[in-house]
């Protein structure tokens, strides 16, 4: 199956993506070579909407990488989510209508089945990074099918941009010293993709941002390294600069694919969840 025709069956609805792809790439026969199953990246932006990508006709923020993107690949402008992080969450990972499978905020039901659940099943190796806020349970991103995670809000709400607290496989790591969230989830996904340039592998990237607080992003003129907490450095005039910062961090993995020589198998997809904050 080419990468187009399969990008094609993926992406006729994101509400749908769950049950396109994952015929798709479970019917095809183990004795296939990996490099014959096409890699998958599925980025989701936090608080991010449409009118934030200059090649939706924004003029207000700078994603050039997002535009470089839209320009070569494939646009869907019909695609709908659900206006809050977990329902949309939960619905994009298990395919299902919330009526079906919502609990309640924050939670994702043990007995679901998710696309990390049968992509793993189906030989893929499989990395979830950047925001979980499903359940607090150690071993959760791996009970619904992920080899590998490095997620903010797993098993606690630790500030999340400057000098954070993430979890890798379950365990607290603590970043002192002037370190950026994002940018360091971003770090653990080109190691994944180049640990596992030989494929197959799927790797879900639900980012931190552009979610408020909104605060200074390292390439902002007022960063400050020495930040403490998500109650300092507040403005929403920041949300631009993470809006960029953002598309940069995309623009990096984008170039790691190229660099491995692993673009042209690789399904690049991205998609913003709820749209922005109401500020």
């Amino acid at each position: 199956m080419k990468n187009r025709q399969f990008l094609q069956l993926i992406m006729k609805s994101i509400l749908r993506l769950l049950a396109l792809i994952l015929p798709c790439l479970l019917c095809l026969p183990w004795s296939m070579q990996a490099a014959s199953r096409p890699n998958v990246i599925l980025i989701m932006a936090d608080d991010f909407g449409y009118e934030c990508v200059t090649a939706n006709g924004g003029q207000s923020y700078r994603t050039p990488n997002l535009d470089r993107l839209a320009a070569a690949g494939m646009r869907f402008e019909q695609c709908h989510v659900q206006p809050l992080c977990t329902p949309t969450r939960v619905q994009l990972m298990t395919g299902r209508y919330n009526i079906r499978n919502y609990l309640n905020f924050g939670t994702l039901m043990r007995s679901e089945t998710t696309f990390g659940n049968l992509l793993k099943q189906a030989g893929y190796a499989t990395g979830i990074c950047g925001k979980w806020q499903l359940g607090h349970e150690t071993d959760a991103p791996q009970h619904f099918g992920f080899d590998e995670s490095y997620l903010w809000q797993h098993t606690r709400r630790p500030p999340r941009y400057a000098n954070p607290g993430l979890e890798h496989n379950g365990v607290e790591k603590e970043f002192p010293g002037g370190s950026y969230g994002p940018a360091l989830v971003n770090d653990f996904a080109l190691d994944f993709v180049t640990r596992h340039k030989d494929g197959p592998f799927f790797l879900y990237y639900p980012m931190i941002l552009t979610h408020d607080p909104f605060q200074p992003t390292p390439d902002s003129a007022d960063w400050d390294p020495a930040a403490q907490g998500e109650g300092v450095n507040k403005n929403v005039k920041h949300f631009a600069d993470m809006v960029a910062y953002m598309d940069k961090m995309i623009g990096r993995l984008d170039a790691k694919l190229g660099e491995l020589g692993i673009r042209d198998n690789t399904l690049l997809l991205f998609i913003g969840a709820t749209g922005p904050d109401a500020a």
